[in-house]
């Protein structure tokens, strides 16, 4: 079989955004080149235009200097993660302990007595609750220096025992 030309002429395709677009830009080129305004006009795009520019400028460099600013901090924490091993005695030990345990607001910083002799520490005093006498204990255990700890910590009422 054989295909038969189709008899139908093709209509040319309409772009009514082409000539969207030319009515635009004559329009603009118009108010550019009009004798009375069209040099104002034109001063007004040049003043904007540098005045973009600049603005982009200055966003970027305010950009890289946080984005150094980020990557030295970030290596800074890279580079003190662990903290170096420091050699503490014992009344220095005892105050750095006390600033650790006694942030949280719950903790009873008055009825805590903390004593240090050669790294080992000693928590004596009255909590509210049973599973802060083992918070404490796991918290001092945890910061440097710290040989053992003697846990004399009781309840209200309660004869102190060593805790293990």
């Amino acid at each position: 079989m054989s295909q038969r030309p189709s008899m139908r002429r093709e209509q040319p395709k309409r772009r009514p955004w082409k000539l969207l677009a030319a009515g635009i830009v004559g329009a603009v080129v118009g108010r550019l080149t009009d004798p009375d305004a069209g040099k104002r006009r034109r001063a007004e795009i040049r003043q904007r235009t540098v005045a973009f520019f600049r603005r982009g400028g200055k966003r970027a460099g305010r950009f890289g200097s946080t984005t150094t600013s980020f990557a030295q901090g970030y290596a800074q924490r890279v580079t003190h993660l662990r903290e170096e091993p420091k050699d503490y005695d014992d009344v220095t030990l005892a105050r750095k302990i006390e600033s650790e345990i006694f942030r949280p607001a719950d903790v009873p910083k008055g009825q805590i007595d903390v004593n240090v002799q050669n790294g080992v520490v000693q928590l004596r005093g009255e909590v509210g609750r049973p599973e802060m006498i083992e918070d404490l204990e796991t918290q001092v255990r945890k910061i440097q220096g710290v040989e053992d700890v003697e846990n004399l910590l009781h309840l209200p009422g309660v004869e102190p025992q060593m805790h293990q």
